[in-house]
């Protein structure tokens, strides 16, 4: 019977219920995880890492499972403090998503990632249009609007630099940027960022047409130039070597991009290629969802801070898209000739080739005939670099 007795105790049915006063939190981000599951599967929101978070969110949360420790993490690597914890105390206490989670907090899975989309990404609209760079630039004003945003709601501004990332449409940036500036927020600011980027189709489309004209969103551009081959292999060369030397903060994400992108044009590394855009993609995305995932302990995220995320996140969005679409207006005002259609200005966030095909559809139901699928894709692969700077820009100033 004792036997028995402690059995039953152990289970996550008893710890679950018998302190049910304590553990309501577990029960909430339980549903919580299965309604992103939902949204997955069935909806479709960027179902590649939002799954493996949802499900990270459920294993972290099932009490007695002990798979990942939130209180090994909280004064992780301060020494002098009573509850100094190191990566030996990690390994020596932890549960599996500790040890997963490690990838996270070292900012390995992040620049793996970033290798895997280089390694898919075509720069040759950006290199044909080098005008489009500016709009990339100019949607990462909602980066910076929100961080602003965030220190007046009395978040700290390490805080409120990780949030406004969200601004980008980056999720790899966005958990790389928090993982260094502050972790804490890590669960609820990933789930913002995917959960935002999974919906460009639905907030994109409003703003376009609200800061846009019909004879506007009719432009027609002139077909893009063909770029060569040389061109493509000096382009992630002479980027990675400018932007380090500009931000060096943000070298580990700019480099890892411009690698993948450049075993993809050279030529010479179809194998490496091809594994970056598949295994190594895949591999890490499993990781990286789940880890983060792990993070949402209801500690963590059942609290007013997150409900601001999600709120700053759409505001993040919002400034965005707006930004690089008024940027494309200012331009034409300036440069009457040779036109830029406004609508392509949205895809400057960095939701590849989501936001690119948003402003093709917003386009075509003015005008079938109108094609921009390939001028947006210019805007939205700078808007990846314009990302990566700015989240290095922001390390810079605020991880001391």
């Amino acid at each position: 019977m004792d036997a028995f007795l402690n059995f039953v105790q152990q289970t996550g049915f008893y710890q679950m219920f018998a302190n049910f006063g304590d553990n309501w939190g577990n029960l909430v981000m339980i549903l919580i995880s299965l309604l992103l599951m939902y949204l997955a599967i069935v909806k479709q929101f960027e179902p590649l890492l939002l799954l493996g978070i949802a499900f990270g969110m459920l294993l972290t949360n099932l009490p007695g499972a002990d798979m990942y420790h939130a209180e090994l993490w909280n004064n992780f690597m301060t020494e002098g403090h009573a509850d100094y914890h190191s990566y030996g105390k990690i390994l020596a206490d932890g549960g599996l998503l500790d040890y997963l989670y490690i990838g996270v907090k070292t900012c390995i899975y992040p620049c793996l990632i970033f290798i895997g989309i280089g390694a898919m990404t075509d720069f040759a609209p950006l290199i044909a249009n080098p005008k489009s760079l500016l709009l990339g630039a100019a949607a990462q004003v909602g980066i910076f609007a929100t961080f602003i945003g965030c220190i007046f709601l009395g978040f700290p501004q390490e805080a409120a630099a990780s949030i406004g990332i969200i601004g980008g449409a980056d999720g790899p940036t966005a958990i790389y940027t928090t993982s260094i500036l502050y972790p804490d927020l890590l669960g609820p600011i990933a789930v913002a960022a995917y959960t935002y980027m999974a919906l460009v189709p639905v907030i994109q489309p409003p703003i376009m047409k609200l800061l846009t004209t019909k004879e506007e969103r009719m432009i027609k551009m002139t077909t893009l130039r063909t770029v060569s081959k040389t061109e493509k292999i000096v382009f992630p060369i002479v980027v990675t070597i400018f932007v380090s030397l500009l931000v060096p903060s943000a070298t580990p994400l700019i480099g890892c991009l411009m690698l993948g992108n450049l075993w993809k044009e050279c030529g010479v590394c179809e194998r490496l290629c091809k594994t970056a855009q598949n295994e190594l993609m895949n591999i890490v995305t499993i990781f990286l969802g789940i880890s983060v995932g792990a993070t949402t302990v209801a500690s963590n995220f059942l609290n007013l801070d997150t409900i601001k995320i999600v709120l700053m996140g759409v505001v993040a969005f919002g400034l965005g898209t707006a930004g690089g679409v008024l940027l494309a207006k200012l331009m034409n005002l300036i440069t009457p000739k040779n036109k830029i259609n406004p609508l392509i200005g949205s895809a400057g966030v960095s939701a590849v080739p989501m936001a690119a095909r948003v402003s093709q559809k917003v386009g075509q139901q003015e005008d079938p005939s109108n094609f921009l699928l390939m001028h947006a894709m210019g805007p939205n692969v700078a808007g990846v670099i314009g990302s990566a700077i700015a989240a290095g820009v922001l390390i810079a100033l605020f991880n001391h």
